[in-house]
Parts: structure tokens; C-alpha cells; sequence
């Protein structure tokens, strides 16, 4: 952590069990998580906050990763029922929600700052200016916005905030849905076989 960063909100800091957790929900080892900004009930991980640049040089544009696979798998449902064309379309004909996206995008872009300040990454360059999940024009990847408004909180990403309310039939935030979500008495994977990783190996080769 660079000696200018602010400390990480108090109840954020992952502790093991949380990174085992996260590496259990994934089916992979989690890398460079920096904050957990959103918990289960019960206290498990619901999203991982993740310096935008990983130790591996690689940058990192989703600051907010979901990973409880209750709500990932609630959310791809919202996505199969076509809910990311139709919230496209409002964006281009509703100027509020335009307005309240765009500013979506720039709280993205803002957290993303503290959370590499915290993190002592720096400045990232190749990204700086993108946020995620299409914001601020379109609708791209609701897991994004999903896990960006559980972490920010509701009232800063309108669209995130309306997914959240439509997963009601598959999760809630008053309810622990995590018993059997994933294996808990299982080993916590070691070997990363993301799309990072593997643009890395190949970058090397």
C-alpha cells in the first residue's frame, strides 16, 4: 500500500477465510482482492473489490466483481430473458436515466481510483476513462451493474438497482442464500485458468 492511501473502509479488509471463500465461489484462486464492498447476511462475500492493475502487469477494468453464485446465475437469467437490450433502448430515450447512468459511470471511475490508491497500484493509463458493463451508453453486462450497485449502495447506479430488485424470485438481500451455493469442505483452487492469465502466458511465449 503507497504511504498516501486512505485505509480501507473498517469491516472491508478480506481476511483469509473470506479469500478462500471468494476462490471456492469462483472455482479459481482469487487475485489481488483489495476490499469485500458487499456480504451475504451471514457475513460471506457477495462481491470482490480488485486493484485495477493485477500483480501479473495486467489492467483490470471491473473494479466490482460478483461473486456469490446464487446471484451471478440470477442475474444470467435476467440476461437469457434479453432485460440488457431493453434497458439499452431506455437509455436512448429517457434523458433522466441517461443523466443517472452517465453519473453511474463516473462513480465507477471514482472508486476505482480509491480502491488502486488503497491497493498502491497507481495510475492505470490503459483504462483510464473506461468503467464497466457498458456504462455510460449502453448495457452490456448486468453482473457488473449488479455488483457495482451492491457495493456503492443503492441510489448510484439506477440500472444495477433495478436488476437487484428483479432478482427477487432468486435472491434478496434480507436472506442467506449461500447453503449449498458452493463446497465448502472443498480444496481451495490453486490454478488459474482465466482469460487474464491465459493473455498473459500467451503475451510471454
Amino acid at each position: 500500500m503507497s504511504a498516501s492511501a486512505s485505509p480501507a473502509t473498517p469491516g472491508r479488509e478480506p481476511s483469509q477465510l473470506d479469500l478462500d471463500t471468494l476462490s471456492r465461489q469462483l472455482n479459481r484462486p482469487v487475485r489481488d482482492v483489495v476490499e469485500i464492498p458487499a456480504r451475504c447476511v451471514c457475513g460471506n462475500p457477495l462481491v470482490a473489490a480488485t486493484a485495477p492493475r493485477l500483480s501479473n502487469g495486467i489492467p483490470f477494468p471491473t473494479t466490482f466483481y460478483l461473486t456469490h453464485p446464487v446471484i451471478t446465475a440470477a442475474v444470467s437469467r435476467l440476461e437469457a430473458a434479453g432485460v440488457m437490450n431493453e434497458m439499452t433502448d431506455r437509455l436512448g430515450t429517457d434523458a433522466g436515466l441517461a443523466a443517472a447512468y452517465a453519473g453511474a459511470h463516473e462513480a465507477y471511475l471514482q472508486a476505482r481510483r480509491e480502491i488502486g490508491e488503497r491497493a498502491g497500484t497507481g495510475p492505470v493509463p490503459e483504462i483510464d476513462g473506461i468503467s464497466a458493463g457498458g456504462m455510460p451508453t449502453r448495457v452490456k453486462c448486468l453482473h457488473v451493474l449488479v455488483g457495482h450497485a451492491l457495493a456503492a449502495g443503492p441510489g448510484v447506479n439506477p440500472l444495477g438497482d433495478e436488476a437487484i430488485e428483479a432478482l427477487a424470485e432468486w435472491w434478496t438481500r434480507d436472506r442467506c442464500y449461500c447453503a449449498g451455493a458452493w463446497d465448502d469442505a472443498a480444496p481451495v483452487p490453486d490454478k488459474d485458468l482465466s482469460r487474464h492469465v491465459k493473455h498473459l502466458n500467451q503475451n510471454q511465449n
